[in-house]
C-alpha cells in the first residue's frame, strides 16, 4: 500500500480505480509556411471551434453548477476575441511565416508569462486561463482535443492538474473522484468540485501521478486529504466504514427535511441559506432553508462588462423573490472591492484594499450606481418578502445617509406611480468593531443586524483574510470576536431590532449553542450546511448549564 497526502477540497471518502487524465498536449513544432493567409484562416477555424466548444460547456456547468461557477467559460469565450491575443498570433504567422499551432504556443507562453509576473492575485490567475484557450485552440488545429473520461465505469481522475473546462467536460455520472498533483484550493476546478459534490484533494505531489496507472485500486479520502493506493485490508475496512457513517449523516439529515429548528427546551431559530446567484435557489429549496439571510447581489455586477442596469437587477431580484414564494430573502447591496474587482468600475490600486475603497463606501460615493440598485430592490419587493442589508457600516452617519437615500428612491417611484412594497425590511452588516461597538445607536435606526463574521474577525484581531502566511494567527473563537457579537446581540434586541449571522461561523456547530445562549435570531449557511446545523439545534437544551 502506498499512502499520498493533498489538500482536500471536498469532504466525502471514494473508494475505486484509477483514471490517469492525459492531457491531449501534442508537442507543438515551428514549421515554415509560404501561404500565411491560408494559415491565418486555419487559426481563424480552429478559434471559431474553441468559441463553439466553450458555449456547450458553459451550459452544461450552467445546469451543474450555477451561473455563478459556469461564468469562467463565458469569460473565456471572451479572452478568445481580444484583440491584443488575436493581433499576437496573427502578426507571428504573418512575419515569421509559421504555422498556426506554433503562434498560438509562442502567444500563449508570452501572455501566461506576463500574466504570472503581475502583482494582483486575480491577475497572475489569468495565466491559466490563456492556456486553458490556447490549448484548445492547439488541439482544434491538430484535431487532438480531449475529449475527457471514455471508461464506461466510475473511476478516481487523476491529473497533473485540471482545467475548469477539463473538470466540466467530463461525464460527471462516471466520476467518483478528482485528485491533482497541484493546483490550489480557491482555483476554479476546486470551487468546481465542491460544487459538484465530488470527493476533491489537490496537491498530491509529482511522485503521486508518476507512481500510479490506470486500473489501481484507490481511496480517496477528501476529509482528511489522504489517498491510499492499493489498499491493505484494514485500511480498506476503515475507510469503507468512514463512507458508510458519513453517508447514514447524510440520510439521517434528510430526514430532518421539514422539521422545525427548535432546541429540546423550545427555543426556536430561523435558519436561512447563503447565495450568490438566483441560480443557487434550487439548492436553497432542496435543503429546507426557511429563507435567504444573504444573498451576494455583487454577482450581477462581477459577471457584467458594464454596469448591470435597472431592468436587469430588477429581473433578477424579481425571480428570487418570486421563487421564494413568501420566504424571506435578505439582499445585500453593492458589496465590491478588496478581493472582487470590477475593471470597468475602475477602482485604484490600494496598499490595503480591505480596508480601503468597498462596499458601501463605494455606494455614497457614486450614488447613481447605488440608487439604480436601490430602485431594482424597491420595485422587486411586491413580489416577496424582501430585507435589504447595507455592508461595511462604521458610523451612525453613514446610516443617516443611506435611509435619506432610500427616502429619495421610494418618493420617486411614488411621484412616478411605481409601486413598492411598504413593509421591507432594512438592516445592516456588523462586520467592523466599529458596527458593533455603536450598535446600541445603530439598533434604533435599522429593523435588523446581520454578522459578517469573516470580516468581523479580520478587522478585529488585524488579520488579512486573504494572506496564507498568518492563518495560524486567525482564531474564529476569539473571545473579543464572540464578545463583539453578543454586545450586538444585546442592544439589537433592546431596541426591538434581530439579529442573524451570515458568515461562516454560523456553520460552526461547536458555537450553535453559544450563539443561542447569546439571543441570535437566525443563522444563514451555504445550503448544504442548513440541515446540519438544524441538528445542532434540535440537540441542543438551553435549560441546562444556564449561567
Amino acid at each position: 500500500m502506498d499512502k499520498y497526502t493533498g489538500k482536500g477540497v471536498y469532504g466525502a471518502v471514494a473508494i475505486g480505480k484509477i483514471s490517469v487524465f492525459k492531457k491531449q498536449d501534442a508537442e507543438v513544432k515551428r514549421v515554415h509556411v509560404e501561404d500565411t493567409e491560408s494559415e491565418k484562416r486555419r487559426y481563424e477555424d480552429a478559434k471559431n471551434a474553441s468559441i463553439e466548444q466553450l458555449g456547450e460547456i458553459y451550459e452544461k456547468a450552467l445546469k451543474e453548477v450555477g451561473e455563478a461557477n459556469a461564468a469562467i467559460f463565458e469569460i473565456h469565450q471572451m479572452m478568445l476575441d481580444d484583440e491584443d491575443y488575436n493581433d499576437s498570433i496573427n502578426n507571428i504567422i504573418e512575419t515569421q511565416n509559421v504555422n498556426a499551432e506554433y503562434a498560438v504556443a509562442v502567444t500563449a507562453d508570452n501572455f501566461a508569462e506576463m500574466f504570472s509576473n503581475m502583482d494582483d492575485a486575480y491577475m497572475k490567475a489569468r495565466a491559466a486561463d490563456v492556456r486553458d484557450i490556447s490549448n484548445r485552440i492547439i488541439g482544434n488545429l491538430t484535431g487532438d482535443i480531449s475529449k475527457g473520461n471514455s471508461s464506461d465505469e466510475k473511476v478516481i481522475i487523476c491529473a497533473s492538474d485540471l482545467a475548469p473546462s477539463e473538470t466540466v467536460a467530463l461525464d460527471k455520472d462516471k466520476v467518483l473522484a478528482f485528485v491533482t498533483a497541484h493546483g490550489s484550493s480557491n482555483s476554479h476546478t476546486a470551487i468546481l468540485a465542491r460544487n459538484m459534490n465530488i470527493p476533491a484533494i489537490i496537491g498530491a505531489g509529482d511522485e503521486f501521478l508518476s507512481k500510479i496507472k490506470d486500473g489501481d485500486e484507490a481511496i480517496v479520502d477528501g476529509f482528511t486529504g489522504e489517498i491510499f493506493v492499493s489498499p491493505d485490508s484494514e485500511t480498506r475496512e476503515r475507510l469503507m466504514k468512514k463512507q458508510s457513517e458519513d453517508e447514514d449523516k447524510k440520510r439521517l439529515l434528510q430526514e430532518l427535511k421539514g422539521k422545525e429548528n427548535v432546541t429540546i427546551d423550545g427555543r426556536k431559530i430561523n435558519i436561512y441559506a447563503n447565495i450568490g446567484s438566483v441560480d443557487n435557489i434550487g439548492a436553497v429549496l432542496l435543503n429546507d432553508a426557511g429563507g435567504i439571510g444573504l444573498f451576494r447581489s455583487e454577482f450581477l455586477y462581477l459577471e457584467s462588462s458594464d454596469y448591470p442596469t435597472e431592468e436587469q437587477q430588477f429581473t433578477a431580484y424579481k425571480k428570487v423573490l418570486e421563487s421564494m414564494a413568501g420566504k424571506k430573502v435578505i439582499i445585500r447591496t453593492l458589496d465590491i472591492g478588496a478581493d472582487k474587482q470590477v475593471d470597468y468600475f475602475n477602482l485604484k490600486k490600494e496598499e490595503n484594499p480591505a480596508l480601503g475603497y468597498r462596499a458601501i463606501r463605494i455606494c455614497l460615493t457614486r450614488p447613481e450606481i447605488f440608487k439604480t440598485q436601490l430602485r431594482a430592490l424597491y420595485r422587486a419587493s411586491v413580489y416577496g418578502h424582501l430585507g435589504i442589508m447595507f455592508p461595511m457600516i462604521t458610523s451612525v452617519s453613514e446610516l443617516e445617509k443611506i435611509l435619506a437615500i432610500c427616502n429619495e428612491v421610494k418618493a420617486e417611484l411614488k411621484a412616478q406611480s411605481v409601486e413598492y412594497s411598504e413593509s421591507v425590511e432594512l438592516g445592516i452588516m456588523i462586520e467592523t468593531p466599529a458596527a458593533a461597538i455603536i450598535s446600541d445607536k445603530l439598533a434604533q435606526m435599522v429593523d435588523f443586524f446581520s454578522v459578517g463574521t469573516n470580516d468581523l474577525t479580520q478587522y478585529t484581531l488585524a488579520c488579512d483574510r486573504q494572506n496564507p502566511d498568518i492563518e495560524q494567527f486567525v482564531d474564529t473563537h476569539h473571545e473579543a470576536v464572540l464578545e463583539l457579537i453578543r454586545m450586538s446581540a444585546e442592544n439589537a434586541h433592546k431596541h426591538g431590532a434581530w439579529i442573524g449571522i451570515c458568515g461562516e461561523l454560523a456553520a460552526d456547530t461547536t458555537l450553535t449553542e453559544t450563539f443561542l445562549r447569546m439571543g441570535i435570531d437566525e443563522l444563514s449557511v451555504s445550503p448544504t450546511f442548513v440541515l446540519k446545523v438544524r441538528d445542532a439545534v434540535r440537540n441542543t437544551d438551553l435549560s441546562k448549564n444556564e449561567q
